[in-house]
């Protein structure tokens, strides 16, 4: 399926930035929809959906442990528990 949506987790990139993020959310939700861009009577729908989905990959992104990468509690900073 969406093959030019990029692996967004260690060890394929260093770092992620919330606009890789969103550039994922927005190219998922143009596959699944059929729709580049959305007619206007479609684009508050079109728009919450590439919010919830980059929420969602944010969530998914921060939760993730990666044998060999480092916890979340590294990411941010933070001495793990």
């Amino acid at each position: 399926m969406c093959r030019s949506i990029k692996t967004l987790r260690e060890p394929f990139v260093p770092a992620v930035t919330p606009a890789a993020i969103d550039a994922a959310a927005l190219q998922y939700v143009r596959k699944i929809s059929g729709f580049r861009a959305p007619a206007a009577h479609n684009a508050a729908a079109f728009d919450a959906a590439v919010a919830a989905v980059a929420a969602a990959t944010r969530t998914l992104l921060d939760d993730l442990v990666v044998k060999g990468g480092t916890t979340p509690a590294r990411r941010e900073g933070r001495a793990p528990s």
